[in-house]
């Protein structure tokens, strides 16, 4: 019996040999940018809208019958009131990162980190929005009258900020994991308990807490966690291209 004739491509090429190597695969080059208005409507419609708007709501409106409380008491509202009332917002940005079909999505030619982004550009105006309408909430009950000047709301904001920062970042790398599927539901006591030791732990409330630590102190040492947090979830988001992991063609028989 004769052998078969080897396959000759149609470029006049030889036929790859059995000692030849795949060349690995190369990522496309800004080619991933022609898809971004093909997925902008995607992006949106995965966006958990209803779940962000929840928290965000929550906490506004928890903060607006304490803020009617505090005007039949006629005592000004305190920043720790104002972070309670920033917590529903945060447990709410746990969610925004849940990617479905990460498999799927990994084989396209578009990045997946691409769908995660556009999530977090999305929720971040409604967060900021959200906490700056719980800050007019919390000046409307301070009386104008009062001597000096109002609490700092620096401190607060760079708290708020960090809160956001770690809570994405331990969403990010849940959902890089085993528990993908409940990468939401984890990170949110995991974002919980960190706040809780920043805040209640000795040794951490010496920078994180306001008092004991400044206003200075505290801007910087949450600015400072927040910009670690978001260097670990840019690290969790980064794609796994699929590449050829053998260098050589199996022998043939």
């Amino acid at each position: 019996m004769t052998p078969p004739a080897p396959l000759i491509p149609r470029s006049g090429a030889s036929p790859a040999t059995a000692d030849q190597r795949f060349r690995p695969a190369r990522r496309p080059r800004l080619r991933w940018l022609r898809g971004l208005p093909a997925i902008a409507r995607h992006v949106a419609r995965t966006m958990p809208w209803l779940t962000l708007a929840a928290g965000c709501l929550a906490g506004t409106v928890y903060l607006v019958i304490m803020a009617d409380v505090a005007d039949s008491a006629h005592s000004p509202l305190t920043q720790g009131i104002v972070r309670f009332g920033l917590l529903p917002a945060v447990a709410a940005l746990a969610f925004v990162l849940r990617t479905p079909f990460r498999p799927l999505i990994q084989a396209t030619p578009v990045p997946a980190w691409i769908a995660q982004a556009s999530h977090l550009v999305l929720a971040a105006p409604v967060l900021a929005a959200t906490c700056c309408a719980q800050l007019r909430i919390m000046a409307h009950t301070i009386p104008p009258h009062t001597l000096g000047h109002p609490p700092a709301s620096y401190p607060l904001v760079a708290q708020f900020a960090g809160w956001c920062a770690v809570t994405v970042a331990a969403a990010a790398c849940l959902d890089r994991s085993r528990y993908t599927d409940l990468s939401g539901a984890i990170a949110v006591p995991i974002s919980f308990a960190v706040i809780s030791l920043a805040w209640y732990a000795p040794v951490t409330a010496r920078f994180l807490a306001e008092p004991p630590a400044t206003a200075k102190v505290t801007t910087i040492a949450w600015s400072a966690i927040a910009a670690a947090a978001l260097a670990v979830t840019c690290a969790a988001m980064r794609d796994r291209w699929h590449r050829y992991t053998r260098n050589r063609l199996a022998r043939r028989p």
